[in-house]
């Protein structure tokens, strides 16, 4: 079962690296799960930990968003093979076109999504420093 990310500096944690992968509308961010922040552990259970990040910059309408973070959780629990146990953050960085799909809940935006959050996730390798276990400073 996939943990979900809740708090902010879990968010800062993850997002204080460079993407692991990138797809035209999506990146994936990770952090090895041993981080640390003022002596107690960010991330209590050792599982894979998923948080969605979607800017109103790129998806303005509240449905939108929702319907899209609908598809990026239910892509990442119905995967073959699960995520490797770290924290994760899918971030939406482009904006899908309005002309191209016109309702916001429509069958054609869910089917894109989907299909580019596949993509982005079977590329989901851990970062060196997240294998190593290297721990980064978070502000």
């Amino acid at each position: 079962m996939t943990q979900r990310l809740r708090s902010r500096p879990q968010f800062q944690a993850v997002m204080a690296g460079a993407p692991v992968a990138k797809t035209p509308h999506f990146a994936l961010h990770c952090v090895a799960l041993d981080v640390p922040v003022e002596g107690k552990p960010l991330f209590p259970v050792a599982d894979a930990w998923l948080g969605v990040l979607l800017p109103k910059r790129w998806a303005r309408r509240a449905v939108t968003r929702n319907a899209i973070r609908r598809q990026i959780y239910e892509v990442a629990r119905h995967r073959s093979a699960p995520l490797p146990q770290a924290a994760w953050v899918v971030r939406l960085r482009g904006e899908f076109s309005r002309k191209q799909f016109v309702s916001a809940t429509s069958d054609a935006l869910k089917l894109a999504v989907r299909l580019e959050l596949e993509q982005l996730l079977s590329r989901a390798r851990l970062p060196k420093a997240a294998v190593s276990g290297e721990v980064r400073d978070v502000v």
